[in-house]
């Protein structure tokens, strides 16, 4: 039983991706998350059209502000009194507001949780490095790392119980549904969905202890095995991925789930239920990439197709967040500490190894990212 306490620590960074608020804004948020792609603002406006379909506004922020509140909630419930601060690293409240806040409430070693749940550069170095940058330009970071507020963070989480058990709920959530919507729930198969990557960033995610996407065939199989305990059937489940963007030469992650949807259509699967596995919340990806996309794709297929939810603000999501934050905190103490997980893979470093993460397999990067052994580069 881990001790009910955060010392070290004396806040949270919520740290995130962001995303625009209204249609003024989705442009200029591009542009931060393509920068230096050289990406003309015409292309943007392309893909922004996503965006624009939802009224300029991506669901992200208020999904972040529900979280924050959940996990406030969930701290105060166990009696710890820790300031919880929010921060994105493509839009408002930027990562420099964010440690601007952290300074001004006197925090001096805070730790960040970052919405995602696995190991990857974008989704575990690259927020290590705009830390990194962010702390570089306010004068606040020299060879050894930083000489304002200290930052540590919470290992990657796709393999916690917390995350696991959200997901199994919402995945049986989602096989009621297609009962309920007239599909067979007896024979449907589930297929689950992330965010496809470049294969040269997958290569390199296996510096952690496992790729990008073995992580996710990890979890998978849990998950898989604990909704077929409860329905009572073996559920055939598949790994697919969505928001491919880059050139068509640059290859990335498949099958693509619009692309396998018609490979289970012409195998004769009448009924899917879809897991958005690799997402925290129903951000833009999965308002659009699956609600919009994949579900016409499945309709024109002539499927029944019930999108499961994300972990969102679930109970048991929000409980192993905390787990989590007192196992990081009881690490930082020089405890010795059992770290809960699932599946076959073994607890993912709280402290990254040198070139852990990067972009491309065997290419640094250049730029430092704090939360590792030393100032990593």
């Amino acid at each position: 039983m881990l001790d009910v306490s955060l010392t070290p620590y004396d806040a949270l960074l919520l740290y995130s991706f962001g995303g625009p608020n209204k249609p003024e804004d989705v442009v200029p948020f591009l542009r931060n998350v393509t920068a230096g792609k050289g990406i003309p603002d015409s292309r943007l406006e392309e893909v922004g059209e996503h965006y624009y379909g939802f009224g300029g506004k991506s669901p992200i922020n208020e999904q972040n502000l529900a979280l924050k509140a959940a996990l406030e909630g969930e701290l105060a419930k166990r009696g710890i009194d820790l300031p919880v601060v929010w921060g994105n690293r493509n839009w408002e409240p930027y990562t420099d507001d964010a440690v601007t806040e952290l300074e001004a409430i006197g925090a001096r070693r805070a730790v960040a949780l970052v919405t995602s749940a696995y190991s990857s550069y974008s989704g575990c170095r690259q927020y290590r490095e705009d830390l990194a940058v962010t702390l570089e330009r306010r004068g606040q970071l020299d060879g050894s790392g930083s000489t304002g507020v200290q930052f540590d963070k919470v290992r990657s989480y796709f393999n916690h119980p917390g995350f696991a058990e959200a997901n199994a709920d919402a995945v049986t959530e989602g096989f009621e549904a297609l009962t309920a919507a007239g599909g067979d729930a007896g024979v449907a198969r589930l297929v689950f969905v992330t965010h496809s990557i470049p294969t040269t960033m997958e290569a390199a995610s296996a510096v952690s202890h496992a790729t990008y996407s073995a992580q996710h065939l990890d979890l998978a199989a849990v998950v898989a095995d604990e909704v077929s305990r409860r329905l009572g059937r073996t559920v055939e489940w598949d790994l697919t991925y969505c928001s491919r963007s880059g050139p068509p030469s640059q290859p990335w992650l498949e099958p693509d789930v619009n692309d396998f949807l018609e490979t289970l259509a012409a195998d004769g699967v009448r009924d899917v239920v879809l897991s958005p596995i690799g997402f925290v919340s129903d951000h833009m990806e999965v308002a659009y990439d699956l609600d919009t996309e994949a579900v016409e794709t499945a309709e024109k297929l002539g499927m029944n197709v019930v999108r499961a939810g994300t972990v969102g603000t679930r109970e048991p999501f929000v409980r192993g967040l905390v787990d989590l934050l007192l196992e990081r905190a009881a690490i930082a103490r020089g405890e010795d500490v059992a770290e809960a997980t699932v599946g076959t893979l073994p607890a993912f470093r709280s402290v990254c190894a040198p070139g852990c993460c990067l972009r491309r397999d065997g290419e640094p990067s250049g730029v430092p990212a704090l939360c590792g052994v030393s100032l990593d580069s």
